[in-house]
Formats: C-alpha cells, sequence, structure tokens
C-alpha cells in the first residue's frame, strides 16, 4: 500500500468516527428499524480501499470471500452472485443441467416448497417450468415438517427447495434424509440463517446446494449480494458456468489458458481450436459481483460471531420481556437448533380482542418498524393467479400468517433500551384493551 492510500484510509477511519458519534435514543422519535446493516470503520475503509484499487468488477476479493465462506460453513466451494435471488435461481437452474443425466430436472417436474415465504425461493421453479408443490407450516416456528414434505411427494417430485423461516431451522437433517430416501435433491435457502445450527450443524450444510443473501437486512452483507455453496464440484462448475455467461472457460477473468488448451479443443459444431474463452455450454447468464461488494463482505466476515452472538441474545430478551401476554403467540426455536434470528414473530390470536393492523399501527405511531411474514400465502398473491402449482394438503396456518403474523427486529444494531421499549410498546397496547 502506498503512503498516499495510506493517508486516504487514515482520513476514512476519522471521517467515520465523526459520523459515527453517539446520539441518545428518544423513544417514540429515533426510528427502530426491523432490520439492516451494522457497519464500522473496517468495513467503511474495505470499500474505499477496493475502489481505490479500482477493483470495479470481481477479482482478487471475491475469490478470497468465496474460500473464506465456503471455509466457515465447512462447504468445498462456493460461488458469489450479485444478489440472493440470483443463487437461488442458479442453484435450481443448475439441477436442469445434462450433466446430470437422469437425474436431471425436466419441465413439469415437481419441487416441494412452502407457501409461506419469500417469493424468490418459488420464483426459479415456474422461471425453469418446473411446478411448485406446496405445503403448510407450523405457527410458533414457522418452518414446514418432514411429515408435511412426505406427505406432499408424488410421482414427479424431484427437488425439495425450502428456506429457514426468520433464521429458524426448519427439520433439515431430517429432510434432507427424506430426500435421500426418494432420490431428491435438496436445496437450501439459507438467506435469512446464516450462523444458526440444527443438531449442533451449521444450516446451508445439509443441501445439494445451498444459497445466502447479503443484501443489508441479512446477517453479513455487501450492500447487495448473494452466494451459491456446493460440496459438490460437477454441480458448482455447473453454477459457475450459469452465473458466467454459460462460458465454457473457467479461466479468472485477465487470466487465459489456464486449462492448457485454449486454442486446442473440438466444442459442438465449432471449428477445432476455436477460441474456449467464448465457448459456451450452458444457456447462463451475468450474475457476477464485484470486488467492492466482496470487500465489504470480507470485512463484514469478520464479525459474523459476533453478529449471531447479538441476535441470539437480543431475541432473548424481546422473548422474556413478552412471556404471557394474552393474545399473542410468542416464536418457538425448532427443536434440536440454535438459531441465529433474523426477526422477531408475533401472530395475534383470533380472540385477542385486537388486530394485528391495529397493534402494527400503533408500533408504527412509536416508529418501532414492523414487517409482514413476508408473502404469506403466496397462492393467495396476483403474481400466481395464473401460475401452474399444486397444494398438498391444507394451506391453514399460511393463511393465518397472512392475516395475523407479523415481526419487529432484532438486529445487532439495535439496544438493550430499545429493545426493552419495543416489549413495553406492545404490552401497554395490550393492556389498554384489556
Amino acid at each position: 500500500m502506498s503512503e498516499s492510500q495510506e493517508l486516504i484510509l487514515e482520513s476514512v477511519r476519522k471521517y467515520h468516527r465523526e459520523q459515527q458519534r453517539e446520539t441518545s435514543f428518544v423513544p417514540g422519535v429515533t426510528p427502530l428499524l426491523p432490520s439492516g446493516a451494522v457497519i464500522d470503520e473496517d468495513d467503511r475503509v474495505a470499500l474505499v480501499g477496493a475502489a481505490l484499487d479500482l477493483r470495479i468488477a470481481a477479482g482478487v476479493s471475491s475469490r478470497r470471500f468465496e474460500r473464506e465462506f465456503a471455509k466457515v460453513l465447512g462447504l468445498r466451494k462456493a460461488h458469489l452472485t450479485n444478489s440472493g435471488s440470483s443463487a437461488n435461481l442458479l442453484a435450481l437452474t443448475a439441477l436442469r443441467q445434462r450433466e446430470l443425466g437422469d437425474r436431471r430436472l425436466r419441465p413439469g417436474d415437481e419441487v416441494i416448497t412452502v407457501a409461506c415465504g419469500f417469493p424468490t425461493t418459488v420464483y426459479p421453479i415456474l422461471q425453469n417450468g418446473l411446478l411448485p408443490v406446496f405445503i403448510d407450516v407450523e405457527l410458533g416456528t414457522y418452518n414446514t415438517t418432514a411429515e408435511r414434505v412426505a406427505a406432499a411427494i408424488g410421482p414427479r417430485t424431484r427437488a425439495i427447495m425450502i428456506a429457514h423461516a426468520l433464521g429458524n431451522p426448519y427439520p433439515v437433517a431430517e429432510i434432507a434424509a427424506l430426500a435421500e430416501r426418494h432420490g431428491l435433491f435438496l436445496i437450501e435457502d439459507n438467506c435469512d440463517a446464516v450462523g444458526s445450527l440444527y443438531q449442533g450443524r451449521p444450516t446451508g450444510t445439509f443441501g445439494h446446494l445451498t444459497t445466502a443473501s447479503f443484501y443489508p437486512a441479512h446477517h453479513l452483507t455487501m450492500g447487495e449480494g448473494g452466494c451459491v455453496l456446493t460440496d459438490d464440484l460437477r454441480l458448482a462448475r455447473i453454477v459457475e458456468s450459469l452465473r458466467d455467461w454459460g462460458r465454457d472457460c473457467w479461466c479468472e477473468p485477465g487470466e487465459n489458458d489456464t486449462c492448457h488448451k485454449r486454442f486446442g479443443q473440438q466444442q459442438g459444431g465449432l471449428p477445432y481450436g476455436y477460441d474456449h474463452k467464448y465457448t459456451f455450454s450452458h444457456v447462463g447468464y451475468n450474475l457476477k459481483n464485484t470486488d467492492l461488494q466482496a470487500a465489504l463482505g470480507l470485512s463484514q466476515l469478520t464479525k459474523l460471531p459476533e453478529f449471531g452472538a447479538a441476535r441470539r441474545r437480543n431475541w432473548a430478551r424481546l422473548r422474556a420481556g413478552l412471556d404471557g401476554v394474552p393474545g399473542l403467540l410468542l416464536p418457538e426455536a425448532t427443536p434440536g437448533s440454535d438459531p441465529s434470528w433474523f426477526g422477531f414473530v408475533l401472530t395475534v390470536a383470533p380472540d385477542a380482542g385486537f388486530t394485528r393492523a391495529q397493534l402494527v399501527a400503533h408500533l408504527e405511531a412509536r416508529r418501532i418498524g414492523t414487517r409482514v411474514l413476508f408473502a404469506g400465502n403466496l397462492t393467495r398473491h396476483p403474481a400466481f393467479a395464473d401460475q401452474p402449482y399444486r397444494v398438498s394438503g391444507e394451506l391453514t396456518n399460511s393463511d393465518v400468517i397472512t392475516e395475523n403474523t407479523f415481526w419487529i427486529g432484532v438486529y445487532p444494531g439495535l439496544s438493550i433500551e430499545m429493545l426493552d421499549y419495543m416489549a413495553a410498546s406492545v404490552r401497554d397496547f395490550v393492556a389498554a384493551r384489556g
């Protein structure tokens, strides 16, 4: 690093400290977001350092993050993308490729998923000409069960693609075992649950493919960004090709002839020796990230244990503060899990004497941010009005969630004072209607 760069980065640190002068929390005035990034001076320096080096495309920081993040989860390969949604698209699209032979997914094949969640877990199923099979979830954990998955398996079922709900793991070991018995692929959408554990093992390590998101709301942030991870080198190579325009070449940007056969191969109907850098083996996309994002991600990655501890502490504080409040169903961790929580979920009981809308309005008026549990029952949305899908069983709880459920924040930027104010605001509202 040059002397001028050192001076600039020291100025960045000084600037960050000036911008971060502590302000007092004022109840009812200070906005309490349900989620958000926690950025320190090291993060700001990492971003500026990458900008000074003009690392505006994927490069050294991206490759390093992929290695380090794969190591955190104990997986062999990670490929960064421009978003978690793109990661989901790549993961499912990889299962449609010819390299998988008879196991490849074909148009009309079924993929089991939950009706209640974020739609980008489901959209790739439709975008690949496959049929979503929707199953219900449990109230309290907001996850599905292995029994529901088993009941949904039909003669054309080929895969399972489910997200861990707000950081709370679903029974992924049991569902992975079920997938193994039936010869199904499992894609584990880990976007809301990085750092969570199930049976002592990190979520994101049970599926054939797993995805992560680095949007500011998530456990780590790059601003935008996502990742596909796997232990299967064949799947990893397919994901890489699909992400990088569908090209057959695996050279890093600016590199040439990594395979030592750049001008010495026969591919498809191309002339012998056609430039391997411009040979395409998949119908792909350009879903790469940039080193600016990865530089921030590397700095954030060092804080993952600290962030996870804060999320667990904040969730426990709200759980204790709201214990016994009438009219509300409080969240529960899935048995055998240790969630790194994404949010704190509340469901208003049918006989509560108040509605979700009334409680949410009260909290929002007190500057406490709320969110519904994403899409609720996806089948009730306009986007699915003319889409093909199958429903296994009833979606009773998904409908309850659509009508009566919301969540508030537990992200590391919230202090104990803020959390206590949030809990007191809920208690005050319920007591006033008692």
